[in-house]
Parts: C-alpha cells; sequence; structure tokens
C-alpha cells in the first residue's frame, strides 16, 4: 500500500509540468500606440469675408473650405500643412483666394505656441494702371485725373507667430504676430499685432453637445511705402500707407461639428484712407476725401463697421 500511494505521488509529480501547460494562461495587456496622424477639414459660408477689418468679398457672401493633415510627434509637439480655399471680389477681377500654409504647434504647459509660413495666392487677376481710357481704372473712370489701381499678381507670403494662454478651461487670452514682407505684393512691408480673448461658457447651461462662447479681437497694422506702381503726383515713388486700428467681439454657439459665429467688426480707417488700400472698384467720389495720399478723392466702405454671420463645420479625422 506504502510503495503504491508513493507511486501515485510521484506519477502527479512529474505530471503536474503537463496540467500546467495545459491551463489557460492570462492574456497579457497589448498596448497601441495612437495614430499620430490625423487630418483636420472643414468648410463655411459668410455674409462677408472680412480679413483684419477689410472686405475682401465687396460686402457680399463667401465660402470657405480648407483640409489640413497633422503629425503629432509628441503629446506637446504637432507639425502641420493645409491648403485652404476663399472666394472674394477684389478690385483687380481676382475671384479666388487659395491658402498654402505650414507649420509646428508646440504646448508648454497652459500656453500652446503656433508658428509657420502663410501664402495667400489669387489666381485670375488683371493688370488695372490707369495709364490709358477709364478701363484701365479698376473703378471704370477718373476723377480728377486719378483713379483707382491695381496689379493683376496681388499674391503674397506671411510669417506669424501666435501664442495662446489658458488662464482656465474656459478662459483663452492670445497674441499674433503676422509680418508680410511683402503685402499684397505691393511693394509695402506690414506688420500685424492683435490680442485675442475668449470665455467658454459653462457646459452645464446647455443640453448636450451644446455650447457657446464669447470672443473679442484687437489689432494693429503698420504698413510701409508702396513700389512705384501705386505712385501718386505727391509721391511719385511710392505711397505710405496708412496704418490703422482694427477690432471685432462676437458670440458664437456650438453643436457637435458646428459652429455659428455672430460678429462685429470696424476700424478706424476714413473712407478715403480704405479706398488707399483697397483700390476698390465700387468707389464713390467725395471731395471731402481728396489728400495728398488719395488725390482721387474716391472713398470706398469696405473698411467700416459690418455685422458679420458665419455657419462652420468642423471635423478631425484620426
Amino acid at each position: 500500500m506504502k510503495k503504491f500511494v508513493l507511486s501515485v505521488a510521484a506519477a502527479m509529480m512529474l505530471a503536474a509540468p503537463a496540467f500546467a501547460a495545459d491551463m489557460p494562461v492570462k492574456a497579457k495587456k497589448v498596448v497601441v500606440a495612437p495614430n499620430p496622424w490625423e487630418i483636420a477639414i472643414g468648410a463655411a459660408v459668410v455674409s462677408d469675408y472680412n480679413f483684419r477689418g477689410i472686405s475682401q468679398s465687396n460686402r457680399q457672401p463667401s465660402f470657405w473650405a480648407y483640409v489640413e493633415p497633422r503629425y503629432n510627434i509628441a503629446p506637446n509637439l504637432q507639425v502641420y500643412a493645409g491648403v485652404a480655399y476663399e472666394t472674394i471680389r477684389f478690385p483687380n477681377n481676382a475671384r479666388s483666394e487659395v491658402d498654402f500654409y505650414a507649420g509646428v504647434r508646440p504646448t508648454l504647459g497652459p500656453v500652446a505656441f503656433d508658428f509657420g509660413l502663410w501664402y495667400y495666392y489669387y489666381p485670375g487677376g488683371t493688370t488695372f494702371n490707369g495709364l490709358g481710357a477709364a478701363t484701365t481704372c479698376t473703378n471704370g473712370f477718373f476723377s480728377l485725373g486719378a483713379c483707382n489701381v491695381m496689379k493683376s499678381d496681388v499674391s503674397f507670403l506671411e510669417i506669424y507667430g501666435k501664442a495662446t494662454y489658458n488662464v482656465t478651461d474656459a478662459i483663452a487670452l492670445g497674441l499674433n504676430v503676422f509680418y508680410d514682407p511683402n503685402w499684397l505684393n505691393t511693394g509695402a512691408a506690414g506688420t500685424y499685432v492683435s490680442g485675442t480673448a475668449k470665455y467658454t461658457l459653462p457646459s452645464t447651461m446647455f443640453p448636450a453637445d451644446w455650447g457657446a462662447y464669447v470672443s473679442a479681437e484687437l489689432g494693429h497694422y503698420w504698413l510701409g511705402t508702396t513700389d512705384a506702381f501705386y505712385a501718386v503726383p505727391a509721391f511719385p515713388a511710392g505711397v505710405n500707407l496708412p496704418d490703422y486700428t482694427t477690432w471685432n467681439l462676437g458670440v458664437g454657439f456650438t453643436y457637435k461639428i458646428l459652429t455659428l459665429d455672430l460678429r462685429y467688426y470696424d476700424t478706424d480707417l476714413s473712407r478715403g484712407k480704405c479706398n488707399v488700400l483697397t483700390g476698390d472698384h465700387t468707389a464713390t467720389f467725395n471731395a471731402g476725401a481728396v489728400s495728398t495720399i488719395n488725390p482721387s478723392g474716391l472713398t470706398s466702405r469696405w473698411c467700416g463697421p459690418a455685422f458679420i454671420a458665419k455657419l462652420a463645420v468642423d471635423y478631425v479625422i484620426k
């Protein structure tokens, strides 16, 4: 009996590895690295395409669209490139704006940065040099021996840097700097600096998937002297373009990927100075607007008060 028990015990010990191998093994958790790529896409319709206080669409509606591939190098570092399209109504007959841009977005704690290059391309333009009949003026007529002119190609490159400080989950403050070596291909350099503020209302105030915010911007544009194409009798080498201040204030409502933004824009530009900056083809004459940089006395309403509505859809594919 004793010999039998020992034999059974020995057999069990020899078989133990086989029993263990037959037992189910708990699977190890496989950690899948997140996809570093994402693509942001979007489109919008606006009642007026306003760029830094000045209408780009002759106070008429405009359509926007963009696609922006992004690569997240690290949780706090992203590189990106994109292309955007907007409909415009420029005095030189250009009807489209195509933007090519690229940059990097590092984040340091509560501060998000954005540095990059932006190229504004305006195809389809016609040169209006004012050297012939009235048809060589963008506005189609002479006024006091002068008229509005514009080059066929007004494309230009911009360098920018932005910083956004997220004070809380609801409050964000921003500082933006943009430099144009050749603003609108006029020969004049331009520097635009603005400050922004945004307050996102508490989500508890709205049904699920709804939200709202209030935001504002105050900016100033410093502009240099044009080349001789835009010369006037008092300044045969080129016009020193007027600097100006612009601001906007608005409220936005969000639902999932939709945003409705309602915003008021304005500048401190007179209608005469606005004409100097725009070469507006819808400009009208006002004797009180005659000046050394605006000898035509033409005036533009593109820089005045404007209430603009924008409906946008934005989506990120991850």
